[in-house]
């Protein structure tokens, strides 16, 4: 299935001569992956204090864009640069999942969002991740499949900010915006495990 994870090839070649000046200024992988959740909890922290202020839902897309970013970059160092370690790998796992709920939790606190579904689709973000984790232990490679994986949400979120931040007048479209994440979330989860168990024969 399409993913926005597609574009990934081309978005890290922008990046590698960035990648290449931090190794050289001695920045590690990991350092950059602790950076991505820094950014996010303080973030997160902004929205909390301030969840209808549309100079901070404007803010979520480029906070997203930087985030993303940075998990190219440590993406690139921990394999291009021979920074791989099995801390790193912890590291990268448990701090996508973190800041998809440092960013994306406190939206719930608008007051034209429903609570629930904004937690449902959290969960479902960090059940899709751990499916691709879960390959892994099945003897198969990280499954990044789509049609809703992280880069996907963040583009989600990020239009979703974007329309609230822009004054847009909010109705029961937001509902039918976030039941259609919410339901691609869950078909991500099921395709990913489908790929798993296709690519160890079982």
């Amino acid at each position: 299935m399409v993913s926005i994870y597609d574009l990934k090839p081309k978005f890290q070649r922008l990046l590698r001569p960035l990648c290449i000046k931090l190794a050289h200024i001695g920045v590690t992988a990991n350092q950059v992956t602790i950076g991505a959740l820094v950014l996010s909890f303080f973030y997160g922290g902004v929205l909390i204090w301030q969840p209808e202020a549309l100079w901070v839902l404007l803010m979520l897309p480029v906070v997203l864009f930087v985030r993303m970013s940075l998990n190219a970059i440590d993406g690139m160092l921990a394999r291009e640069l021979n920074m791989k370690s099995r801390r790193g790998a912890v590291l990268n796992e448990m701090g996508d999942v973190l800041s998809d709920a440092f960013l994306y939790l406190p939206l719930a606190l608008h007051p034209a969002i429903d609570l629930w579904l904004i937690v449902g689709i959290v969960l479902l973000g960090t059940m899709v991740e751990m499916m691709g984790v879960v390959a892994i232990q099945i003897g198969g490679s990280r499954r990044y499949d789509g049609p809703f994986g992280k880069s996907d949400r963040a583009f989600a979120f990020g239009l979703l900010t974007i329309l609230l931040g822009s004054s847009v007048q909010t109705g029961p479209w937001i509902s039918w915006y976030l039941w259609v994440a919410f339901i691609l979330s869950g078909l991500t989860m099921i395709n990913r495990g489908k790929k798993a168990l296709l690519e160890t024969n079982d």
